[in-house]
């Protein structure tokens, strides 16, 4: 099965209204009917590495932001995973979400939260699949955060979950990490998994880390090579995906064992459903 992926690199600031035109304005530019599309973290609320902006951020402005990159999505028809820091009864969560071209959604919140965003954002708990009703068979999804490059067993306890692509969600942006190391995770998550990795980042002229798109032979198949705002399309071979390093894996030596609790409905978000 042939799938068409578009990854962005987009410019990521604490300005609703800009981060929501620029997410509407790439979509009606660069993604076509039936694409699956990949944005970088926190790319409708906002963000950086002091979390500056979450004091300022208004609840209600935010849920129409949500609510209008919802309806652009089925607008164009795609299956769109983007970034968003995401108000709680009790604290703030930062979350990737989906919204397909039928109104369907779905949340996954980080896991394990970068050093400045541990007591002020509440970590998820779970590791669900996001199942896409793509034609002709459906497509799993696992779904990674930032930081979450850094832990290559949650990488695999979405593969033998049954994930044929792994999107990675960033705003990597560090200048005091080195160059090239975060790129050679991707490929290495990509390859020991043979399953492939869309990754986008913040568009920044301190980016730390690409915006690719990785085979399941850990090939790069695009990258955005300068730190400018930029569309990266593929499309790529679902039949290249494999169980075999996975299947070959010493279970008696090595094992993972996981205790989620299951998928995060879209109405504990506090916003309105996609479909409304």
């Amino acid at each position: 099965m042939r799938l068409r992926v578009v990854v962005g690199q987009l410019e990521i600031g604490w300005e609703l209204s800009r981060n929501r035109a620029e997410i509407v304005s790439f979509l009606r530019a660069e993604a076509a009917a039936g694409s699956v599309v990949v944005l970088p973290e926190a790319a409708v609320s906002g963000y950086d590495d002091e979390l500056s902006g979450l004091a300022g951020l208004d609840e209600r402005e935010l849920a129409e932001s949500l609510a209008a990159v919802a309806a652009a999505a089925r607008e164009r028809g795609v299956h769109l995973l983007c970034g968003s820091l995401l108000p709680g009864q009790d604290s703030w969560s930062n979350a990737a979400l989906y919204f397909g071209p039928a109104g369907e959604s779905w949340i996954y919140r980080k896991v394990n939260l970068a050093t400045h965003e541990r007591g002020r954002l509440a970590a998820g708990d779970s590791l669900p699949l996001l199942r896409l009703q793509t034609r002709p068979a459906p497509v799993a999804i696992g779904v990674q955060l930032c930081r979450e490059l850094k832990y290559p067993e949650q990488w695999h306890v979405l593969a033998r979950d049954g994930a044929q692509l792994l999107a990675y969600l960033t705003y990597a942006a560090n200048p005091r990490i080195v160059t090239g190391v975060w790129r050679s995770h991707l490929i290495s998550r990509a390859a020991e998994l043979q399953r492939f990795v869309l990754a986008a980042n913040v568009a920044s002229p301190v980016r730390h880390c690409p915006a690719m798109v990785v085979s399941p032979r850990g090939e790069v198949l695009a990258e955005a090579v300068s730190p400018a705002a930029q569309a990266l399309h593929a499309e790529i071979d679902l039949a290249e995906v494999s169980g075999r390093v996975l299947a070959e894996q010493r279970a008696d030596v090595v094992g993972i064992s996981y205790h989620g609790t299951g998928d995060v409905p879209w109405p504990e978000a506090g916003f309105p459903s996609a479909a409304s």
